[in-house]
């Protein structure tokens, strides 16, 4: 497989989006085929090939992936401090904040109301069936309460709030993406570098700035490190994708295509449709150049299912191609890496809906206004890592008296959802920074 890229990539010439997505493709296509191949030889030969995929293949993508996780805390400190401090100016600093928290919440409101109009126009959790829940259940039983356990350590709203602001942010930042941080991770080491961007425009320039150069060689050495890792990208992702499709095969898509065609339907109007008026209306560009230009974001974003290892790739491609003010870009995009998660929100105000509708229970306006509004606020909190949205689901289900249980009956197909509400997180991120640019330029003086 390796080899065949690597011959690919002397020969031919294609941008790196173009090898990211015939990675993708290969590694779906081998992995299905051998699912298909060992579906019928019984449980030993689908025992076998898990093997074979957590051994050998998943180990590959997951070395592209830690060479990216490697750096972004450093990445995330980095570019958030020095956004702020180039920035300089405190009020347009917090104009910049404001116009960010504006999109946001209008971004990941409009997701949730599409999300559950959908789900109740088409009800997918009527489709499936007494026989095909239990055993996506009892199949699942075990992650499923991986995820409850985690939902029960979450912590009261007051909690919440106050560990925004870290008691030792260096402590924060070493559990921020496994989750072990004793905080809010991610969250709080953004507020800290917050603090230190601003601090560093109040102090005199002759002290700030020999910070600033420091931190400015620190974001080039890690941006390095980082283009290094991408040239990595078409194999790690071909082999991601191999691991999942091989594993999963086609038979839970049978047993949810209802669920899933509703998430990807609602997924793709988010995107396709809200983020186009929003980029069109409010930025003043062409929605189809905006999506071409980030097809490489698009693709990166799907593949590793991480809004955190897609910043990296965020950051160069708005100031590359989108040609947006790099002060902003950075302000924007590190923020919404963690803060802005309106794909999430979309996928688990659907994904509660689905599941009261599978275990028969039908939820009045104001449960559902309490959907809309957890999911929102879920989305915030949600980790920008791999899965990390199914606790907070959790969360939600136990609130509205759902069986938390059922959250093993969407787990066969979470991954592949995972990807796609990833994808639509990252690109919000890219179309809040084009919207906020735009604002910024057409409130400069001529």
């Amino acid at each position: 497989m390796g080899a065949s890229l690597d011959t690919l990539d002397r020969k031919s010439g294609l941008g790196l989006h173009w090898k990211i997505l015939i990675g993708m493709a290969i590694g779906a296509l081998t992995g299905i085929a051998c699912n298909l191949m060992v579906r019928g030889q019984g449980p030993e030969a689908i025992a076998k090939l898990k093997w074979f995929a957590d051994t050998f293949t998943f180990p590959i993508g997951n070395l592209f992936l830690r060479l990216i996780f490697m750096v972004v805390v450093p990445l995330v400190f980095c570019a958030l401090t020095l956004g702020v401090a180039e920035i300089g100016d405190v009020r347009k600093l917090g104009r910049l904040g404001m116009r960010t928290l504006v999109m946001t919440l209008i971004f990941s409101t409009a997701s949730v109301l599409i999300g559950l109009t959908l789900a109740n126009v088409l009800q997918p959790g009527n489709l499936i069936t007494q026989e095909s829940r239990e055993a996506l259940k009892e199949q699942y039983a075990e992650d499923a309460s991986k995820s409850i356990k985690s939902a029960s350590k979450a912590k009261s709203i007051t909690d919440t709030i106050l560990d925004i602001i870290p008691k030792n942010p260096l402590q924060e930042a070493v559990g921020a993406l496994d989750g072990s941080s004793p905080g809010s991770g991610m969250l709080g080491v953004m507020f800290f570098s917050l603090c230190f961007g601003i601090a560093l425009t109040v102090i005199p320039s002759d002290r700030s700035e020999p910070v600033l150069e420091v931190l400015r060689g620190v974001y080039e050495t890690v941006m390095v490190i980082i283009s290094a890792a991408m040239k990595l990208a078409p194999i790690g992702v071909a082999a991601l994708v191999f691991s999942i499709s091989a594993v999963l095969g086609l038979q839970f898509f049978v047993a949810l295509s209802g669920y899933v065609v509703a998430v990807l339907t609602g997924l793709s109007i988010h995107m396709l449709v809200v983020y186009s008026l929003a980029v069109w209306l409010i930025a003043g560009r062409n929605p189809i150049a905006f999506f071409k230009d980030i097809i490489e974001v698009i693709l990166t974003a799907f593949a590793t299912s991480s809004s955190n290892a897609t910043l990296p790739t965020s950051l160069r491609v708005v100031e590359e191609k989108l040609k947006l003010d790099p002060k902003v870009g950075r302000f924007v995009l590190t923020i919404g890496s963690t803060a802005n998660q309106n794909g999430t929100a979309l996928y688990e105000g659907m994904t509660v809906l689905f599941l009261a509708q599978v275990f028969g229970q039908n939820l009045d306006l104001t449960q559902q206004l309490t959907v809309v509004l957890l999911s929102v606020l879920a989305g915030i909190g949600t980790a920008g890592v791999p899965g990390g949205s199914l606790p907070l689901v959790v969360l939600v289900l136990q609130t509205i008296d759902v069986p938390a249980e059922g959250i093993g009956i969407i787990m066969g197909v979470d991954r592949l959802l995972d990807m796609s509400r990833t994808t639509v997180n990252v690109v919000g991120d890219v179309a809040i920074a084009a919207c906020v640019d735009g604002w910024e330029h057409q409130h400069q003086p001529n």
